[in-house]
C-alpha cells in the first residue's frame, strides 16, 4: 500500500492550482499519446466513499485528453446478469490496445459498497476476495497497466459536502437517499475497506491512498502519481514547486458565483470551502 500526499501542495493558491493543473494535463496528454502509439492498455481505478471526489478528479484528468482513445466507466446499478458474472463483466470493460480507461468505482464495488449495503451475498463477497488478485495478475501478465487509487475523505468533510450538495441549485442531484444511507454505515464500510487494503494491495498491484479532504490537492496528487509511474517521450521532470502563501488579489469562484475584493481571511475561508466541496 502506498500513501501519496504531496506536502508541498499545502500552500497552493487557487491561481497556483490552475497553473499546476495545466502543467500536469500537458504531461497527461503526452502519456496518452504514448499509450496510443505503443499499443499499451492503461486502467486507472478510483475508489472511495461517496463525495470523496472520484468523478471530479477523473473530470480533471480527461479535460484535455483525446476522446477517441479514452473512456470513463461508471457501471452504476449492475444488472442481475452483471452481478452473477462479475469478473466477466469487467473483462469486457477493460482498456483495449492503445486506450486509457478511467473507472469511477470498479470491480472493487463487490468488496466495498456492495457488502456494506447488503447488495451482494456473503458467498459472492468471499469469491471475489479469493479470486481478485489472480484475476488482476492474469490481466497484468497480458499487458494491462493498472493503477488503483483510493481517495480518502474524513467523516466530517463528507458530511460537509453532503450539506453543500443538498443546498446547491447545481449539485443537489448528486446527493441521493442511498448516499445518506451508506454514510450511516461508516464503520462497516471502514472494515471492508481495511480488508481490501490488507488482502488486495500486492507488489504487482498496490493501492495508492490519497487524502481528498482538499479536492484540488487530491486531483493534483493523483495526476502526479500516475505520471510518475511511466516513462514516455517528452516527459518533463515533476519537480516540486515553491508556492507562495500570498496572492496580490483575493478572488475566487464557487458554484458559478464569483467572489472578489475580499480580505485575506475571507479568501482563505472560501478557499477551504471550495477545496472540501
Amino acid at each position: 500500500m502506498i500513501v501519496y500526499n504531496r506536502t508541498s501542495y499545502k500552500e497552493l493558491t487557487l491561481k497556483g492550482y490552475q497553473k499546476e493543473k495545466r502543467r500536469l494535463q500537458i504531461e497527461l496528454l503526452k502519456l496518452q499519446e504514448w499509450v496510443r502509439d505503443s499499443d499499451q492498455k492503461l486502467a486507472i481505478v478510483f475508489e472511495g466513499r461517496d463525495a470523496a471526489g472520484k468523478g471530479a478528479t477523473i473530470k480533471r484528468f480527461i479535460e484535455n485528453l483525446i476522446p477517441k482513445t479514452m473512456r470513463v466507466v461508471e457501471l452504476g446499478v449492475p444488472t442481475p446478469n452483471q452481478n452473477r458474472m462479475w469478473f466477466k463483466t469487467y473483462d469486457k470493460l477493460l482498456p483495449r490496445l492503445g486506450e486509457i480507461v478511467f473507472f469511477d468505482r470498479s470491480w472493487y464495488t463487490r468488496a466495498l459498497i456492495q457488502p456494506a449495503m447488503g447488495y451482494c451475498t456473503e458467498s459472492q463477497y468471499r469469491y471475489f476476495m479469493n479470486k481478485v488478485n489472480d484475476w488482476e495478475a492474469r490481466h497484468i501478465d497480458n499487458g494491462l497497466l493498472l493503477i488503483k487509487i483510493y481517495l480518502s475523505v474524513s467523516k466530517e468533510n463528507q458530511a460537509q459536502r453532503f450539506i453543500f450538495r443538498q443546498n446547491s441549485p447545481l449539485k443537489y442531484w448528486k446527493l441521493s437517499p442511498n448516499d445518506l444511507k451508506a454514510a450511516e454505515e461508516w464503520d462497516l464500510f471502514t472494515n471492508y475497506k481495511e480488508q481490501v487494503f490488507s488482502k488486495t494491495s500486492t507488489n504487482l498491484s498496490p493501492w495508492v491512498i490519497i487524502n481528498s479532504d482538499n479536492k484540488m490537492i487530491a486531483r493534483l496528487n493523483a495526476m502526479r502519481y500516475v505520471l510518475s509511474k511511466y516513462e514516455y517521450p517528452g516527459k518533463e521532470a515533476l519537480k516540486d514547486k515553491k508556492w507562495s502563501k500570498e496572492i496580490p488579489v483575493y478572488g475566487i469562484e464557487i458554484d458559478g458565483v464569483n467572489f472578489i475584493d475580499m480580505t485575506k481571511e475571507q479568501y482563505e475561508l472560501l478557499y477551504r470551502l471550495k477545496g472540501s466541496t
